[in-house]
Parts: C-alpha cells; sequence; structure tokens
C-alpha cells in the first residue's frame, strides 16, 4: 500500500532543492489517518521521525506519548560512527502484540529502519510494523519500503536531506553536499 503525490512540494533552483516540509507534512498526516486504526501506536526514528511522532500525536489528538527509538545499538556502521548523541529509545506502551506506525523523515538505503526494526525487537515481538515517511529519496540498499510516502525525490549520493526544526515548531529541510 505505497502511496505518493506525483510530484513532491516544491522545485530545484539554481542547484538547490526546495522542498516545503509542512506541506509535505500535511500530506503525511492525511496518510497517517488512512493507516492508523484504533489501536495503533505512532513510534519515530530519533530525530526527525520522533519530531513527526509527537507532532502527529498532537494533531491526530492521541492520549499520551509517541515512542521514540534509536537506531545508535544496532547500525552496521557502529564502528565508524559510536553512540551518537541521539535520543534513547522509549516505548510508552508493550511492544508484544502491538499495531505500530513507524515514522522517519528521510527514507533513503533502509539501513536505518533495518537497525531500528532489531531495536524495537529487543523490547518485544509486535503484531504489525508499518512505515510512514515524509520523504523517499530512493537509492535502497536493502528490501525495505514505506507504506506510505508524502513525496519522492531523486537526490545525487553526494547529498545529505534532514529534516530541521525552527524554534517555533515549523518543519524545513537542509541539503547538506557530502
Amino acid at each position: 500500500m505505497s502511496s505518493a503525490p506525483s510530484a513532491a512540494p516544491g522545485a530545484v533552483r539554481q542547484g538547490h532543492l526546495a522542498l516545503d516540509a509542512e506541506a509535505l507534512y500535511a500530506e503525511l498526516l492525511r496518510g497517517v489517518r488512512a493507516l492508523r486504526g484504533p489501536h495503533t501506536h505512532l513510534a519515530g526514528i530519533a530525530s526527525g521521525g520522533a519530531w513527526l511522532a509527537e507532532r502527529l500525536q498532537r494533531d491526530l489528538g492521541l492520549a499520551g506519548q509517541a515512542g521514540v527509538l534509536s537506531s545508535a545499538m544496532h547500525r552496521d556502521d557502529f564502528a565508524q560512527r559510536g553512540l551518537a548523541s541521539s535520543a534513547q529509545t522509549t516505548l510508552p506502551f508493550d511492544v508484544n502484540g502491538a499495531d505500530i506506525l513507524l515514522l522517519d523523515d528521510v527514507l533513503y538505503t533502509g539501513r536505518t529502519i533495518r537497525a531500528v526494526i532489531n531495536e524495537l525487537f529487543d523490547y518485544g515481538r509486535p503484531a504489525c510494523v508499518r512505515l510512514a515517511v515524509l520523504v523517499d529519496r530512493g537509492g535502497r540498499e536493502l528490501p525495505i519500503q514505506a507504506d506510505f510516502a508524502a513525496a519522492r525525490v531523486l537526490l545525487p549520493p553526494t547529498q545529505l536531506l534532514s529534516l530541521a526544526r525552527a524554534e517555533g515548531g515549523a518543519f524545513h529541510f537542509d541539503v547538506k553536499e557530502v
């Protein structure tokens, strides 16, 4: 059940990608409403996915807090990265038998999703795990796909796309050369 608009809100101007993160968030909210059931728990990947899960939890009027999952302990590049200063995993619900909607800002190689799923299974065995992302940028190295992507864009491997959050909570994207 993969769904996305045919063109992302934004444009490429003067060699820069301009994506409207707030417009994409509105599309993600629509997609999450369609994906979630009455007992679905939201869990975001630190940090961009956690920001999305937190805001979705509030905008959907859901009680409690969304979960946060860290990929740090299960990364296949742990030797190079070590423990990042990202958030720790916090799951305010029982994972066993749970319906979990995993949220992330940008889906690229699939390696972070693999690490997060390993982390999730350290806490129990969910009944169902689905993935919703703000942007799917292609470039998969593992057979992982989102159930919902607010946008699909193609970027060269030399660019890193990440969600950023302003002081007031508004979302925008950072694009960096690597």
